[in-house]
């Protein structure tokens, strides 16, 4: 009995220190169409937004998504602002309450928050 808790135990460990290897962690996503603000979500720095715009319409496509302090309302930055379908992902190195607020005609929208571990961090590129 001793020796399968003993097993077990290792197996935990080993499994959460899996886990926390790759250092990325799903804390939101968020999807739609037009105009819209998001649920409030709480991320420690080092994060991404990974963002994916389409449209059926992409003659008449914009969008505009703006980082919102969650605790104060105030606008922190532009985070996007295109007239064409697309995706990429933007580091952030802020940690704290925020809120996305995006400005959008005929697009859909996906966007999705992840925390990144600090070497994560350092390979990231832009894209």
């Amino acid at each position: 009995m001793t020796r399968r808790v003993l097993t077990i135990l290792i197996a935990v460990a080993f499994c959460a220190t899996g886990l926390t290897a790759s250092g990325k962690v799903l804390i939101r996503e968020f999807s739609g169409t037009g105009t819209s603000t998001t649920a409030e979500f709480e991320v420690r720095a080092p994060w991404i937004l990974d963002w994916r715009v389409n449209s059926d319409y992409q003659g008449s496509l914009a969008i505009e998504i703006f980082l919102v302090d969650a605790t104060t309302g105030f606008h922190t930055g532009l985070i996007l602002q295109t007239k064409r379908p697309g995706n990429g992902v933007r580091l952030f190195n802020r940690s704290g309450k925020f809120r996305f607020r995006i400005s959008s005609t005929l697009a859909r929208w996906d966007l999705k928050v992840e925390q990144l571990s600090r070497e994560e961090a350092e390979l990231y590129e832009p894209r």
